[in-house]
Formats: structure tokens, C-alpha cells, sequence
């Protein structure tokens, strides 16, 4: 029976040897599964460098058909290459050749040669092959893009020295990302958990407990060169009341001054040089078209509220010579999770909406972009005090409506005004969906940052394999 083989290659910013490395450390496994695909890695075992790395996913078929996936990973040699092949799993044969050509001190060659046969006979496997190609194309257009540009991205700090990271929210949808990509650059990180858990597999990282309603373990911050803080309530999930607006207000005032105190009262020889936390760009409320940097005022409302006492909660910190950085962060695009998972279900049905006026600014950052600013400020020594975490180009929410719904091919023509919002979400209408917020990305771009998805389409089209 015939097997297909197609190739594909990229050049790379760093030399075949750099490349093999990243391809051989904690995390690049999970940096390379596109987000649009329902597949989660169920064990790891092994390196490359080691001989043999085995690798078990579970995807689903069509959203629906759960399936596994084996593959065994061997004939590593750093700066040329390795080769894995399926174990078990949908293909009646696959093996996966990944060349690292050198070019250059500065530059290689990343190639990914796959050989495949369909299960079922040769009329299925000339019938289906065109579209398992046309997958593979997406799923490689993916991979090598994302692979340059975490490459660049670590490659501008190659001179710095590795750190030790601690973070907290590494398991949310931003801590998720962030983790692989400081894992593959060669960075140690320590997660702090709320409760104890067992990694489900050997991710490179270490899992410490700090437990709710107590201070962190300074022994375990003394340790550290920065501090990442990304835990919080989630603000979407379940209906607003007075009870959850003070969960959300206690849920990152109380732990973050409980561990600005921690670092401020370390030795100062023991002090972690950066603390970064996270915010929001809802501390501006509410501004209507005024456009807005880090040095505009506080908004009105609850979430200035929040994120004013947030980001006060830090000063300790501060005061004790730490350097502090407030990630203002607005709507993280993925469709793992947050506002764009939310939205999709309603319009891949052809059922998306305008919200209220839709005249709203929305404040947006793909999810490549948010974690390569979070390392831009982790790396950047000049940075402190408050950062928008924003694209720069700036849409108003019913143009998001048409855009996505152009990316996706479908309708995008309803329209939910105000008062139904209130009846269907209650208070996060007035405070989330019907807000305006103009925030730009000034300090970042002041400071040399390069977004990789400044337009919202092309950031839409690269997360949704589209």
C-alpha cells in the first residue's frame, strides 16, 4: 500500500545546536500542540537526549471520538536531529523525521519530514489523504512559527543568566503557556500551589504548596531570582453577587500582600530581584474613547477598586528594593480558555452577537504575545510599576464580532443590547461586557517589545488553525 510523505522547513533564528536543545528540554511538547486540536499529553517519559523518550496523548475525533496516540522518540543527535514513530494510535503507519540543518552561528534549518499510510485500504488512504495534508499543513505552520518565535524571544536573552521562577496561577490559562515557554529557554520553575497535587507527568518543574489564608514559605522564596503571580478568582465563572465580587477582590488582594510581606522580610541578600503581578486593564473603568497608557488615573467602579488595592497590595515589596512590575493584562485570546472559549460554541453556530452598542473598545493580546511580554518585563531590568498587556491594534467590540466571525465563516449578525446582557449575566454586563477601554501597549513598544500577532485577525486566524 502507498505511504504519503510531505516536508516541511522553516528557517530558525539560532544555530542547529541551540534548536536541538530546545526540542530536547521540559515543555516543548506542550509549546507545540496547536490550540484548536482537543489533545492533552497523558505521559512523558524519558528525554531525547537520553536514547528514548515515550509519549502517550489523548485527542478526540471530531470533538467526540476519544483516541490514543504512542509515539517513541529515538536516534537523537543534537544539532542533526531525531525520528519518532506511532506506537499506537489513528495511522496504520507514521513515522516523523525532524531535521536540524545548520546554516549559520546564527542561523539553522528546522525540517519535518512525515511518512504516513491511512488505515483501511488504499481507496480510503487516496480518498482522505488531501485532507489529513491539509491538517498537517495547519499543525506544521503552527509548530514552526510558534518554535521561531519563542527562539528569537529566549535568543535576546541569551546572555542573561537562567533563573529560578516561582509561579503562582501555573496551572490557569495564562500560567499554562507561560510554563513550557520559560521551561524550553532553560529556566527552573517552581509552581505554588494552593493544595497539594502531583504533576500528571515529568514537566521539568517543581510542585510546593503555599496553603490558602497563610503566608507563603519564605524558605522556598529565598530560593528564588523572581516571583511570576498570576492566581486569582476566575471573574467569569458563576454569577456575580456580593459574595463572589468579595471573593474576587480577597482572592488576589489577601495572597498578593501576604506575599509582597514574605519577600520584604527576607534578608536582603536572599530577596528575589523581580516580582511580577498580575492586574488588569479594568483598573481604567470605564473612559468612553480617551485613549489610555500606564499613566492614566484609576477608573470608577469595582474592578478599579480591585485592581487599585491589587496593585497597592505590592508596596511592600517594593519598599525592600524588589523590583515590582503590575501586569495590566487585557483579554487573553485562546481558545483553550477565557472570553474566546467562551464565545466560540455561540459562533461557530452562526449565532455571534454585537454586545450592547458594540462601540465598546476592547482592550485584546493573543496568548503567544501576552507570555512573550510577561518575559520581556521578567527580563528587562528598566521595567517596573504598571505595563499594559495589550495589542496595539485597538478594535471596538462589534468589530471583533465581524472579524471573528469572518475567521470562523460564519454569520455574525445578532445583536444583544444592554438590557439583555443585565438579565443574562447580571453585574458582569455593567462592569466587563459593556465597558470601553482605549489601553495601549506604551511602555512595551517604549521598551523594544515586537509583537509577533499586532492585528486581530491574523492572531485569530493562528490560534484557530484557520
Amino acid at each position: 500500500m502507498a505511504v504519503t510523505t510531505h516536508l516541511w522547513q522553516s528557517p530558525m533564528p539560532v544555530n542547529a545546536e541551540d534548536l536541538s536543545d530546545w526540542h530536547d528540554r521540559p515543555g516543548a511538547l506542550e509549546r507545540l500542540l496547536p490550540p484548536w486540536e482537543r489533545v492533552h499529553i497523558v505521559d512523558i517519559q524519558g528525554r531525547l537526549s537520553t536514547g528514548e523518550q515515550r509519549v502517550v496523548f489523548r485527542l478526540l475525533m471530531g470533538g467526540i471520538i476519544p483516541l490514543w496516540w504512542e509515539a517513541k522518540a529515538t536516534d537523537y543527535q543534537r544539532g542533526r536531529g531525531f525520528v519518532d514513530v506511532q506506537l499506537r494510535g489513528p495511522f496504520a503507519d507514521w513515522q516523523h523525521t525532524h531535521r536540524f540543518v545548520p546554516q549559520s552561528e546564527e542561523q539553522s534549518l528546522l525540517e519535518d519530514e512525515v511518512s504516513f499510510r491511512l488505515p483501511g485500504g488504499s481507496l480510503v488512504h487516496f480518498l482522505a489523504k488531501q485532507a489529513v495534508r491539509k491538517r498537517l499543513d495547519l499543525l506544521f505552520h503552527y509548530r514552526h512559527r510558534v518554535t521561531a518565535t519563542d527562539l528569537r524571544r529566549h535568543h535576546r536573552y541569551r546572555h542573561h543568566p537562567r533563573q529560578r521562577i516561582i509561579i503562582t496561577g501555573s496551572r490557569g490559562l495564562i500560567g499554562s503557556a507561560l510554563v513550557p515557554f520559560l521551561t524550553t529557554g532553560g529556566h527552573e520553575v517552581i509552581r505554588l500551589l494552593s493544595r497539594p497535587a502531583s504533576p500528571p507527568y515529568e514537566d521539568g518543574t517543581l510542585w510546593r504548596v503555599w496553603p490558602e489564608g497563610e503566608p507563603p514559605p519564605g524558605d522556598l522564596l529565598a530560593q528564588a531570582d523572581a516571583v511570576i503571580h498570576l492566581a486569582g478568582e476566575n471573574v467569569a465563572a458563576g454569577r456575580w453577587n456580593a459574595r463572589k465580587k468579595q471573593r474576587i477582590q480577597d482572592s488576589r488582594v489577601i495572597p498578593t500582600r501576604y506575599l509582597a510581606d514574605s519577600l520584604a522580610a527576607l534578608p536582603s541578600a536572599q530577596r528575589p530581584r523581580t516580582l511580577l503581578c498580575a492586574s488588569a486593564v479594568g483598573y481604567y473603568g470605564h473612559r468612553g474613547d480617551e485613549e489610555l497608557s500606564e499613566q492614566a488615573p484609576p477608573g470608577l467602579g469595582f474592578f478599579p477598586e480591585v485592581c487599585q488595592k491589587w496593585e497597592a497590595a505590592t508596596e511592600p515589596a517594593r519598599q525592600a528594593g524588589i523590583r515590582t512590575v503590575h501586569l495590566r493584562f487585557g483579554a487573553v485570546l485562546s481558545p483553550r480558555g477565557g472570553a474566546l472559549a467562551k464565545q466560540l460554541p455561540a459562533f461557530r453556530m452562526g449565532l455571534g452577537a454585537v454586545l450592547g452598542s458594540g462601540k465598546q473598545w476592547l482592550p485584546w493580546i493573543g496568548i503567544h504575545d501576552a507570555i512573550g511580554a510577561i518575559y520581556h518585563c521578567l527580563m528587562e531590568p528598566s521595567i517596573q510599576g504598571p505595563v499594559n498587556i495589550v495589542a496595539p491594534q485597538l478594535v471596538q467590540q462589534r468589530d471583533f464580532t465581524k472579524i471573528l466571525g469572518r475567521v470562523l465563516r460564519r454569520p455574525a449578525c445578532l445583536w444583544l443590547p444592554a438590557p439583555v446582557l443585565r438579565c443574562l449575566f447580571g453585574e458582569l454586563a455593567d462592569h466587563a461586557l459593556l465597558v470601553s477601554t482605549r489601553a495601549l501597549p506604551e511602555k512595551l513598544r517604549a521598551t523594544g517589545f515586537t509583537f509577533d500577532f499586532p492585528e486581530l485577525e491574523g492572531a485569530l486566524r493562528f490560534l484557530l488553525g484557520r
